[in-house]
């Protein structure tokens, strides 16, 4: 298991690399070309907040390739068939990781999951640049992830203003109550809960329910990481999450599609879940 001071390396040196590539890339596709792509060649975007919270279990299916804590996840990664069968399966909407050097990723994973799927994509991707949202729109995602502890409260500000004017509303990542604290002040609408410690990439599912009552009814709760069992969906929903992003486990089973279905299931719980936070 890796150390905290080596975890939160790993953090620093993804961001590094990202800035890095952003860099390099702004000077190949200046951001006045991004923005005449999405002004005259993108179908407009999908609504993710709604996808998020009709009825059902809802979760965002997310096609993940590696990462750095565990390594590969799978061999035959095919993003096109992987989105189209988690849609078929009754995915809410999709999570795309584009980040290359340390999760193997990429935009034009993006771009085969857009073109073959209906539902919303979220970008997941280390945004330290407001190039990198307009980079996601023009590729055809519907929403992009931004990290709390990565982002000072301006930025946070400046991200998700843009990301409205976009029609993409951010799904806003946190960890801790401190995190929480800082992105309930910005005004974020779609609250994701990452119960991965940065410290030591260990996932504790009581993150997300400790921090649950802490979201204002008028948000939308999103628990990630660590959801193996429609118990633990089961759970959370109970608690007042309305929607669940998935990635290992549904990479790591021989028929992701069929492992979805089995977490959905039938709906559990109630509409309106929210009303005892």
């Amino acid at each position: 298991m890796e150390t905290g001071t080596r975890s939160k390396n790993i953090l620093d040196r993804i961001v590094e690399a990202r800035r890095e590539s952003i860099a390099h890339r702004k000077r190949v596709l200046p951001e006045v070309a991004l923005k005449i792509a999405v002004e005259k060649k993108v179908p407009p975007p999908r609504d993710f907040p709604a996808a998020l919270t009709r009825d059902g279990v809802n979760i965002i299916a997310e096609l993940k390739k590696s990462s750095p804590s565990k390594g590969l996840m799978r061999e035959e990664y095919a993003p096109a068939a992987l989105a189209s069968a988690f849609e078929a399966a009754g995915a809410a909407a999709l999570s795309v990781l584009t980040e290359e050097d340390f999760f193997h990723g990429s935009l034009a994973d993006l771009k085969e999951a857009s073109r073959v799927t209906k539902i919303p994509i979220l970008r997941k991707d280390f945004i330290v640049d407001p190039w990198q949202v307009w980079e996601a729109r023009a590729a055809g995602a519907d929403s992009f992830l931004l990290i709390a502890a990565i982002l000072h409260d301006d930025t946070l500000r400046a991200f998700l203003e843009l990301g409205r004017e976009l029609k993409m509303e951010p799904l806003v990542e946190v960890h801790d109550a401190n995190d929480l604290e800082r992105v309930i002040a910005a005004g974020a609408r779609v609250i994701g809960v990452n119960n991965r410690d940065l410290r030591d990439f260990q996932v504790h599912l009581e993150t997300s329910l400790s921090l649950i009552e802490r979201i204002p009814e008028d948000r939308i709760a999103v628990s990630e990481s660590g959801l193996r069992t429609r118990e633990d969906l089961e759970r959370l929903r109970r608690a007042g999450f309305d929607a669940f992003l998935i990635g290992e486990h549904l990479m790591r089973e021989a028929d992701p599609a069929a492992a979805l279905r089995s977490l959905r299931g039938s709906p559990v719980g109630e509409v309106g879940d929210k009303a005892h936070r």
